[in-house]
């Protein structure tokens, strides 16, 4: 009886233990997919669930968050025959787990290179100029692209960024170049007009002058005034031109006053010449 009981209890922990065994846990972000001798069984989790032991049933966890993938940088050639070097960061989200784990071996090896020969070919169709200045059109179809490609494997493409673009050395000098020229004609282009609203200014201002003399005069005040208080050593002192016209009507006036006429010399008559002796 006691054997019976004994054999009886080492049956219950054993049974026990082969139950426990079988319990696993599942976190809120991952869901595992079930195998029983090789046929797939479906999903199981989040939180606590059983599976068959000893080897009946077996599972492979997907972790559903986003996942961040570091393209390393590659050397493409642009549409102008242009080689550049560009690195990019895709993030990729498992939609469905069944697909992630049986349609594919490795999904994130497979998307890491399907992001990586898409971007080579996107760079090979748009110029340098719009490689550089154009990166959201051109993120936008490397993204459309490589969905197309990840979707039958149960992986959404939700973002992808390149990070930066390089360009051999020669060519960013002629770009620097460009770029000074185009700012020096912007420069140009910006006192000419600067000039032409002046002048403009300056006419209606001469339009004005013109109707009221006495404008002139309080503009020269106020010159003579922004020149004292800027504290230079020397003044100059603009005088209106009639003052000058003026001065040298005076001054030649005094000049006859002063001066008495003066009467002119006759000449001393010319001497008759002697008479030649007759015969």
């Amino acid at each position: 009886m006691q054997f019976f009981f004994g054999c009886f209890g080492i049956a219950f922990i054993l049974l026990f233990l082969l139950v426990v065994s079988g319990l696993r846990v599942a976190n809120e972000y991952e869901r595992a997919v079930v195998f029983r001798l090789g046929r797939l069984q479906g999903l199981r989790g989040p939180g606590l669930y059983w599976l068959i032991p000893l080897g009946i049933e077996t599972q492979r966890k997907v972790d559903l968050r986003t996942m961040t993938v570091d393209m390393e940088s590659q050397e493409s050639i642009t549409k102008d025959s242009v080689t550049v070097k560009v690195n990019a960061v895709v993030w990729l989200k498992i939609i469905d787990p069944v697909k992630s784990v049986v349609s594919v071996a490795n999904y994130y090896a497979a998307s890491y290179q399907v992001a990586l020969t898409s971007l080579r070919n996107i760079i090979g169709q748009h110029v340098l100029d719009e490689v550089l200045k154009e990166r959201d059109k051109i993120n936008e179809a490397l993204q459309l692209v490589v969905d197309q490609a990840t979707e039958p494997w149960g992986v959404k493409v939700e973002m992808v960024e390149m990070k930066d673009v390089e360009i051999p050395i020669s060519m960013q000098r002629a770009m620097a170049q460009e770029a000074q020229a185009m700012r020096e004609k912007r420069a140009r282009i910006i006192k000419a007009e600067a000039e032409q609203e002046a002048s403009a200014k300056l006419a209606e201002a001469a339009v004005l002058i013109t109707e009221n003399p006495l404008a002139l005069e309080l503009r020269r005040m106020q010159m003579i005034t922004e020149v004292g208080a800027e504290q230079n050593t020397t003044t100059i002192v603009m005088m209106p031109s009639e003052f000058v016209s003026l001065a040298e009507n005076l001054s030649g006036a005094f000049k006859q006053r002063s001066v008495p006429p003066v009467a002119p010399i006759a000449a001393p008559a010319p001497k008759a010449a002697p008479a030649a002796p007759e015969g």
